[in-house]
């Protein structure tokens, strides 16, 4: 398959009406939740493409860099790339990380010259306090399927899972299952899986394991990571070079 080679990342602009504040931000959240599908179907698993999507800070500048990486569901071989850099548009607050992330995100995604299929978030679906998580809060606004698998079970509990890979238990929130716990490779401690739009859980979770058949971190948010590190310290590089 012929790589399309990833362009000079798209510049940023925050929208006019982005939330400034935590009331803002924590109504738009209201608002969109209903919006959230849980039931999918969602692609199947090992079709069409997968799309990591990661963002990188350099807080000192007030700059994030988005990347979007296409990936052949079926072989894990990068199809297509896509980054996009600009300015921070919200303050660090927990919970509210999708408003720091999503206006760049977004335009890495609207970059890509083909649908980018089911897009896997480095953070969390409906496994968040207001259940209105980055992976959620994306597909709803993309009209996209969408998962979260985070590196942290964030504020939930769960039972260790057993030892080998595609062992799984649930994350909870009271009586309340939000997501899975999920041993992606044997003896390595798991990733967590959420729901984010238009994917259910049981889905979410077989595209983790289809996503992650060598290294814990699915190939797609690994992919994603290292791009968007690159993009934001040859954005940096620029900046300095224009001090």
């Amino acid at each position: 398959m012929r790589v399309r080679p990833a362009p000079a990342p798209a510049a940023v602009t925050v929208p006019a009406d982005w939330p400034a504040t935590e009331a803002e931000a924590r109504a738009v959240q209201d608002i969109l939740r209903a919006r959230v599908d849980l039931t999918g179907p969602g692609p199947e698993v090992g079709a069409g493409t997968a799309t990591g999507v990661d963002v990188a800070y350099d807080d000192a500048r007030g700059l994030v860099a988005a990347a979007a990486v296409v990936l052949d569901a079926a072989t894990l071989q990068v199809v297509e790339e896509a980054t996009a850099v600009g300015p921070v548009p919200f303050p660090y607050v927990p919970g509210l990380l999708a408003f720091r992330e999503l206006p760049a995100v977004l335009v890495a995604l609207a970059a890509l010259a083909a649908p980018p299929g089911l897009v896997v978030c480095d953070g969390y679906g409906v496994a968040h306090p207001r259940r209105f998580g980055l992976a959620s809060h994306l597909g709803v606004l993309a009209g996209l399927p969408a998962v979260g698998v985070a590196k942290n079970p964030f504020t939930f509990t769960h039972e260790p899972p057993g030892e080998r890979r595609g062992d799984q238990t649930p994350l909870t929130d009271g009586a309340e299952e939000v997501g899975r716990a999920l041993r992606t490779r044997t003896a390595v401690r798991p990733v967590y899986v959420s729901t984010g739009h238009g994917v259910p859980l049981d889905r979410a979770v077989a595209h983790t394991l289809h996503l992650a058949p060598t290294y814990r971190l699915p190939e797609t948010t690994r992919r994603a990571d290292a791009l968007c590190r690159t993009a934001l310290k040859a954005a940096v590089t620029e900046e300095a070079g224009q001090d």
